[in-house]
């Protein structure tokens, strides 16, 4: 049985990458043909030592090419980080011998690339000529900080656009790649609908995420999770078609006690037939949620109103997460979110506050008529919408398609 807590540790995200080894560069001589190209995360790479601030804080692709015609990389592990709404450059440099080449001649290409080895196209540029594709759209540019520069800048970051790029040059016949991870500030908080556990099949998963202001997570983020504390007994799905769950306190009822914790894993399962929970990831707000203070409790559609006339919106369970996780927000008062559950959230861990750990404590889903509860209102940093206004005031949305009341029943872990 799962604990209604789902928080953990409140630490701080590390920007530093491990130091890089030694580069150890191909011995043979470099024809005129030779392209070298360097992607370099946190600034260009020297020869100087790295003052104390620098240490550890760069990626370095070398892509060369030699004799054999064969492409050599050589890569230390690094990553950019920013926020959702913040901008980001992800750096690429190369270098082509003969000097003289014409740069209008040069293609550079970003693509980004899912765990599922799909490429998605992001820009091209050649010469003067540049073309943006699908959300990317007014949102990247070229940072042209000189001659071999195709780094590319990234403004209004996305949830989606977490992940791994491929920076790939050109000239006539030749091509060389680097790449670059973009990751995220944010929070991973497990999930499920109010229909109950182990409800949602993959796609369903994906969508509960998206109507909480979230993505499913990846590996990755659950894995930091974990580290920071995160300790869930059901299973959810993640953004690469598998299954896995989070032990920080090995325990009979959660895959046995003598077992070591960790991330406990069931592989790649049927994205169509079966069914989980979910884990979602969200990043910083453009806004804020707040508790609105009122005379007397209310039940779910009073709630609704309630924030609609104070200028916003029942803030949703992604954005009570954020707020927590990122702005801090501290709460002993249960309050109803847009999907008709109560939460509150605990920094500070106190007596009648929902136990020693800090996180966003879950009441569940209770009866929409019947029971009292306070309010979480969420207000955008710019005007509100009319349309966000307009859904609000319908009352909890089901889960994306129609999720049936008479699916699997729950499993044992």
């Amino acid at each position: 049985m799962a604990s209604s807590t789902s928080g953990y540790s409140i630490t701080g995200t590390s920007l530093i990458s491990p130091s890089l080894p030694p580069l150890q560069l191909s011995s043979q001589p470099l024809s005129l043909g030779t392209v070298t190209c360097l992607v370099l995360i946190f600034g260009l790479y020297a020869t100087s030592l790295p003052t104390d601030a620098e240490k550890g804080r760069r990626k370095v692709v070398h892509v060369l090419e030699d004799d054999t015609g064969a492409v050599i990389v050589q890569t230390a592990p690094g990553k950019v980080i920013t926020h959702r709404g913040g901008s980001i450059t992800l750096p690429c440099r190369y270098h082509h011998e003969p000097e003289s080449s014409d740069p209008n001649r040069i293609r550079i290409k970003w693509t980004k690339v899912t765990d599922a080895l799909v490429f998605e196209d992001v820009f091209v540029a050649l010469g003067l000529q540049q073309r943006l594709f699908g959300s990317y759209r007014g949102r990247v540019s070229l940072e042209q900080n000189g001659p071999g520069d195709a780094s590319v800048i990234i403004h209004n970051v996305t949830l989606e656009d977490y992940g791994r790029y491929e920076c790939e040059v050109t000239n006539d016949m030749e091509d060389d790649t680097g790449f670059v991870n973009l990751d995220l500030e944010g929070v991973v908080f497990p999930y499920y609908p109010r229909v109950g556990r182990y409800k949602l099949n993959y796609h369903q998963a994906e969508d509960v995420c998206k109507e909480q202001d979230a993505i499913l997570a990846s590996h990755a983020q659950l894995h930091k999770a974990w580290l920071d504390g995160l300790d869930w007994c059901n299973a959810g799905w993640l953004e690469d078609g598998s299954v896995q769950y989070p032990i920080s306190h090995p325990r009979d009822q959660c895959g046995r006690k003598d077992t070591a914790a960790g991330v406990r894993n069931y592989g790649y399962r049927h994205k169509e037939d079966e069914r989980y929970d979910a884990f979602c990831f969200t990043s910083n707000l453009n806004g804020k949620v707040y508790f609105l203070k009122r005379f007397k409790k209310v039940n779910y559609s009073e709630a609704v109103k309630a924030c609609v006339r104070d200028g916003s919106v029942v803030a949703k369970t992604g954005q009570l997460y954020a707020a927590w996780k990122i702005q801090l927000l501290d709460r002993c008062e249960a309050g109803w979110l847009e999907d008709a559950s109560i939460r509150y959230p605990i920094v500070n861990p106190r007596t009648r506050c929902g136990g020693p750990q800090p996180g966003v404590r879950n009441l569940g889903f209770p009866d929409l008529k019947f029971r009292l509860y306070g309010v979480y209102c969420f207000l955008k940093n710019e005007e509100s919408v009319n349309d966000d206004v307009v859904k609000s005031t319908q009352g909890p949305r089901k889960s994306s398609k129609d999720i049936p009341m008479n699916t699997t029943s729950t499993r044992t872990i």
